[in-house]
């Protein structure tokens, strides 16, 4: 394909039929089913390149990618975006320092916040006014990190928050882990960041795992890669970035752009004739159903063979690629039209109770623990995050308060341990 270096490099070597005494074991021959990308899975060598250093096609990609996002520097990641954002926060971050989190953040964000002994002050909502107060009262914090766009597909005032934080000296780190495609409709969502996190194999034709690290250009290539490497394989698989080369490369091809203009007209059709869908300031190619019963909606879909990415007692999460087909989408709007989604009264969930923090997230992730059935954990401190996955945001995060408010809140947006299973604690002696 052209347009696409490093797998054009990686073709040429294999084709050559290197006598392969190097890892990995397969030695290029896989499992049925493999094809091409077994034969590519190599190590570092010096006509694949490698990934943690300067040069060769890799460099290519990377520029490529930096491009479609209008950043000055990429780095292609394999341990999807969660190495990502603790990349992203390494690079932002002082350990111990103080650092505004958006409530909605992924759990790897407080992972990061454990590794790296941050003290987060939280926002519970992410306009630029909420966060400018934010910043006001506490001057010392020198990063704000929010989640755009979000697992619902809602997007933030990205824009409006670069002001607020250039105008601070505050870092923008977004985690967008949902947008690697948003570049792709013209949407130039992440131009305000000074850090984003996208991972191509959500929302791209890509392998799973397969994720990108964006710097406006307070970072360096050579920031991005030593803080990437920090927390990546140091076998980083070749498969998975020949496949962020091709997807970006085949998305803008005319066949890529043609049937991401083709899906994203479907989905806005969509959203004219089903009202339980949300639209505003939202992800094109995201179809979010905010309807009475959640999980309703979702069993009725699964009956008919069409499996939603997610659900919440007052959501359905399906998530459109450009290579959903007209046949595939078709089907989804007959079930759609069979089940007949009535839009809810309201379209959010309330927000959860607001933390009370008794000690740090490193200190909770790392304290002795005991296991306690959830209903019986209220006035215990985390030493895990309590919520759903997907989306993976927490209702209790590590350090805070169980409270009988967030047990109901908990069984409220249908949070349920099955019989028998327990929660970490804190250790009432640690």
């Amino acid at each position: 394909m052209e347009d696409a270096p490093l797998y054009s490099a990686l073709c040429r070597f294999t084709d050559t039929e290197p006598v392969r005494m190097h890892m990995p074991g397969h030695k290029g021959k896989g499992l049925p089913g493999w094809e091409r990308l077994a034969d590519l899975d190599l190590t570092e060598l010096p006509p694949t390149g490698d990934l943690y250093r300067e040069g060769g096609a890799i460099r290519e990609a990377q520029k490529l990618w930096a491009d479609v996002f209008g950043m000055a520097a990429c780095q292609m990641l394999t341990c999807g975006s969660t190495q990502g954002v603790y990349a992203a926060l390494t690079l932002a971050c002082p350990p111990g320092s103080r650092v505004l989190i958006d409530r909605n953040c992924h759990r790897s964000v407080y992972n990061a916040m454990a590794l790296l002994d941050l003290r987060p002050v939280y926002v519970m909502k992410k306009d630029p006014e909420t966060v400018e107060s934010a910043l006001k009262a506490d001057p010392d914090i020198r990063t704000f990190c929010v989640t755009s766009p979000d697992y619902y597909g809602r997007l933030a005032d990205l824009d409006g928050l670069s002001r607020v934080c250039a105008g601070r000296g505050v870092t923008l780190a977004v985690d967008g882990a949902h947008g690697a495609h948003l570049p792709f409709l013209g949407i130039d969502h992440f131009r305000g960041a000074d850090l984003a996190v996208c991972s191509a194999h959500k929302t791209l034709p890509a392998l799973g795992q397969s994720a990108l690290l964006f710097s406006k250009g307070a970072f360096s290539p050579d920031d991005l890669r030593g803080a990437a490497a920090l927390y990546g394989t140091s076998s980083p698989s070749f498969p998975i970035l020949a496949s962020m080369d091709l997807a970006r490369a085949w998305m803008r091809s005319p066949e890529g752009a043609e049937n991401t203009r083709r899906v994203a007209d479907r989905a806005a059709a969509m959203r004219r004739r089903f009202p339980a869908l949300s639209g505003e300031n939202t992800d094109p190619m995201r179809l979010t159903f905010c309807v009475e019963d959640g999980p309703a909606l979702e069993r009725a879909l699964q009956n008919e063979n069409i499996w939603p990415e997610m659900a919440d007692a007052r959501h359905v999460v399906l998530i459109l690629s450009p290579l959903d087909t007209d046949a595939e989408l078709d089907r989804l709007e007959e079930a759609l039209t069979r089940a007949d989604p009535a839009p809810a009264g309201e379209e959010d969930l309330p927000a959860p109770p607001e933390p009370e923090i008794v000690m740090t997230p490193r200190q909770a992730f790392f304290a002795k623990t005991e296991l306690l059935p959830l209903s019986k954990a209220a006035g215990r401190t985390a030493a895990r995050q309590i919520g759903p996955y997907p989306p993976g945001i927490p209702v209790v995060a590590p350090g805070e308060k169980i409270t009988k408010k967030h047990l109901e809140y908990l069984e409220m947006i249908g949070y349920n341990k099955k019989d028998g299973e327990k929660i970490p604690v804190v250790r009432q002696d640690s």
